[in-house]
């Protein structure tokens, strides 16, 4: 996948991105609403490993660009039945808040929609993170759920998520 918006850029990772994605996911200020506060401690080979395994049926992992300098990583999974899970993080702090992750998500949508051909787009966030939820309603994702409780961050303190759905007709509907 490959997808440009003015200065907005969505390509699939590469191994050459794993020194980028490895300095991100060790940052436990970016990783935090994951559940990470002190990072993954992963490796550059590992996450070159990981990258290797991607195919576009079943995982894919992408990065963000904005004027052609990376800002952030997205990915998608095939959970079946014509249904993806995404994510998405905005990993450099200084382009968060400009409505960049409103426009790259409707980008992603559509692609995954359109071009890939899944009907129902599914995501969940930590209940705690309120500004991705607001993006995700804004998209038209509706919240199916809230599960209380239900994990434990690094340090051991239980978290609650919240579960979205989109499904590409009532997508399509609200633009």
């Amino acid at each position: 996948m490959f997808i440009k918006k003015g200065e907005l850029t969505i390509r699939k990772a590469t191994s050459l991105d794993a020194g980028m994605l490895c300095k991100w996911w060790n940052d436990g200020k970016v990783m935090a609403n994951e559940g990470f506060p002190d990072g993954l401690g992963t490796t550059d080979s590992e996450i070159i490993r990981k990258l290797t395994k991607d195919n576009d049926d079943i995982h894919r992992r992408h990065i963000i660009e904005h004027s052609g300098k990376p800002i952030g990583e997205m990915n998608y999974r095939n959970k079946g039945n014509g249904t993806a899970e995404i994510g998405i993080k905005i990993c450099d702090f200084t382009y968060q808040n400009k409505s960049y992750g409103t426009e790259l998500l409707s980008m992603f949508i559509n692609a995954l929609f359109t071009d890939l051909g899944y009907k129902r787009i599914i995501l969940d966030t930590n209940e705690k993170n309120t500004r991705a939820q607001y993006v995700y309603e804004k998209i038209g994702f509706i919240k199916l759920r809230i599960n209380t409780d239900a994990w434990k961050d690094q340090y051991g303190e239980l978290q609650s998520s919240t579960d979205y759905e989109l499904k590409a007709e009532d997508y399509y509907i609200s633009l």
